[in-house]
């Protein structure tokens, strides 16, 4: 239990404790945090707190405007700095409790803060990893006699997509303009598309990378994962339908890719993870990854 008052149905549990960019009207400074209730723990303000093994030289990756040097660091520094947020706000432990002054510097509410994109994406795959999903856009393409590719079940099929566009929820997308081909058989015409589609997904970080022509064995994968944000993958399907043969999306695609602000990080998920479904391909995942979540999307007007 946190010393932080932590409504029962608030999804910032100390269980939790998910990772954001933040910036306030009074200090417009984009800051790392961490979400704790209703309040942002502000690590750049206690980073002088960090004294474990792999943050003591690197407090600075907390003094940043993105998560990309802290991402650096790698696995076993993500956990150290877990583990010791999930100590420093529980209720027994009084280094930040009881320092009434650091306290009220170290904490923001959460409804006077701006998020912000939490990283700087330099790259972004987009991968097709759905069996339901790659069924149904299938159909939607090509039927249901040819709906679900044969290198579907044998491979992770996936493109890259543009990082660039890549926003943080809240910001406008435009609809996209391109060629579409209402009538087979009439050329294409450019206007704005009148299929724009949504798709709620789930979108993780990757901390330190790899050498060109060294690959990350499958079994080690967990240790460059950071963390999880929800996604909508944006997607204008009467564009797509046109463009996609035979080199896969791109205007349908690029126009914007929507993230939300906060990335839980995967030692968050793992009492979730449920067994493995069964694989078809060369290359298998023998640890258990996948954890069990169900996620809504709700339409509304604007306001």
């Amino acid at each position: 239990m946190s010393f932080i008052h932590v409504d029962k149905n608030s999804d910032f549990p100390i269980q939790n404790l998910p990772y954001g960019i933040f910036s306030t009207c009074d200090e417009p400074r984009r800051r790392v945090g961490v979400a704790i209730g209703e309040q942002i723990l502000d690590l750049s303000v206690i980073r002088h707190l960090f004294t474990g093994p792999f943050l003591s030289s690197n407090q600075d990756v907390f003094n940043q405007p993105t998560f990309n040097k802290f991402m650096a660091l790698g696995h076993n520094a993500w956990t150290e700095v877990r583990h010791f947020l999930q100590k420093l706000l529980s209720m027994p432990e009084p280094l930040l409790k009881d320092n009434k002054e650091l306290r009220e510097k170290a904490f923001v509410l959460q409804s006077k803060a701006i998020l912000h994109l939490p990283a700087d994406i330099g790259d972004y795959t987009d991968f097709y990893s759905s069996k339901d999903h790659a069924t149904n856009v299938g159909i939607m393409f090509r039927g249901k006699d040819n709906a679900l590719m044969p290198n579907w079940l044998h491979l992770p099929v996936g493109y890259h997509g543009r990082a660039s566009s890549v926003v943080v929820s809240g910001t406008p997308i435009r609809r996209p303009r391109g060629q579409i081909r209402p009538n087979d058989d009439q050329p294409p015409i450019f206007e704005a598309s009148k299929l724009l589609d949504i798709e709620l997904e789930m979108a993780f970080f990757v901390g330190p990378g790899n050498n060109l022509g060294n690959p990350i064995p499958i079994h080690k994968a967990h240790e460059h994962i950071f963390g999880m944000v929800l996604m909508n993958d944006w997607s204008a399907r009467d564009i797509q339908k046109w463009e996609y043969v035979p080199l896969g999306p791109f205007l349908s695609k690029n126009f914007g890719t929507t993230i939300s602000p906060w990335i839980v990080p995967m030692e968050a998920l793992m009492p979730f993870v449920l067994p493995n479904p069964v694989q078809s391909c060369h290359s298998k995942n023998e640890k258990p990854c996948i954890a069990s979540m169900n996620h809504n999307t709700t339409l509304g007007p604007r306001g």
